[in-house]
């Protein structure tokens, strides 16, 4: 019955992730954490991340903005131990409720029509990156920086969800390595991947396929409003960790 559960919650969250580019890690770890410790799941996510990535990778290959890839990417490598010495050492719950705050407000001046003129350079690219960095070492999170990035830019709906595709295969390789280095990934991790594997596979195809029937501002609104549901649970899941 479990398995059964674990794995339609893994179809839902792979079905926004076909769909927008991200949001699977967040919504499958949050669901399945009521049902399995983090040290259970998060690393078989992970897994499952680099699977979808894997995935899409091929189809958008063309519309990646690999000019901006390259300094987002340097910036999360650099900040990621750094995100996880804080982890060690500083309580991640008021972090949580700093960004998704953030998230909050960043998604409401996008929705009201906040945008850049132009590309970021080279150097706001890479501090972004750390960003992400930052907070995915911190506490899995590195997606909303990144996301805020690209669809405040001109880069466009297709290059934006391309480019964080491409970025999520070098932010999952780097969180895999670190928790091997702590010894969460093991071979009951692979054996849940597999399981969960065809029912990611299903999800992203469909949510692949209501990707091509939308529109580009009837997209850009929905992701902005699955932002704005990620920052809420972001939120919530840190009351909950302080309430124990």
């Amino acid at each position: 019955m479990l398995l059964t559960l674990a794995c339609i919650i893994v179809f839902l969250a792979a079905i926004v992730r076909g769909f927008s580019g991200f949001g699977f890690s967040l919504l499958s770890i949050t669901a399945l954490s009521l049902i399995y410790t983090p040290a259970e799941i998060v690393p078989s996510i992970f897994m499952l991340e680099l699977a979808a990535s894997a995935n899409l990778l091929p189809s958008v290959w063309k519309d990646v903005h690999w000019k901006s890839l390259g300094p987002l990417t340097l910036g999360c490598l650099v900040a990621t131990p750094v995100g996880v010495y804080f982890l060690a050492h500083l309580p991640a719950a008021p972090m949580q409720m700093a960004l998704a705050i953030f998230v909050l407000v960043a998604t409401a001046l996008l929705w009201r029509g906040f945008a850049l003129k132009s590309m970021p350079g080279p150097v706001a690219s890479t501090v972004v990156g750390a960003a992400s960095g930052l907070t995915n070492g911190a506490f899995g999170i590195g997606g909303p920086p990144v996301i805020l990035f690209y669809f405040a830019s001109p880069a466009g709906n297709v290059a934006g969800r391309a480019s964080m595709v491409a970025f999520f295969i070098a932010t999952d390789v780097i969180g895999l390595v670190n928790q091997s280095a702590q010894g969460l990934v093991t071979m009951a991790t692979f054996w849940r991947a597999a399981v969960y594997l065809p029912a990611l596979l299903a999800g992203v195809w469909l949510g692949v396929r209501s990707f091509k029937s939308v529109d580009a501002e009837l997209f850009r609104k929905i992701v902005l409003m699955v932002l704005a549901v990620l920052a809420v649970l972001i939120f919530a899941r840190a009351v909950l960790s302080l309430n124990g």
